[in-house]
């Protein structure tokens, strides 16, 4: 994703806060955004694991895959 089209997102998800936002609110936001967008290019590169897996590494109690 270009730089400008990063900023334009940013500045869309900011104007649609609403006008009682605090800027800590704001950054929240951004920094939830940002790692959705991570996510998403690590599940289209393939760097994905099952979630089998995942209660294997972690562990779940009472989890039974």
């Amino acid at each position: 994703m270009s730089a400008d089209n990063e900023k334009q997102r940013a500045l869309e998800a900011i104007q649609a806060l609403p006008d009682s936002a605090t800027l800590e609110e704001a950054i929240e936001r951004l920094c939830f955004l940002a790692k959705i967008e991570e996510g998403l290019r690590q599940s289209e590169a393939g760097h994905v694991i099952s979630h089998d897996e995942v209660v294997k590494r972690c562990g779940r109690p009472g989890y039974h895959a």
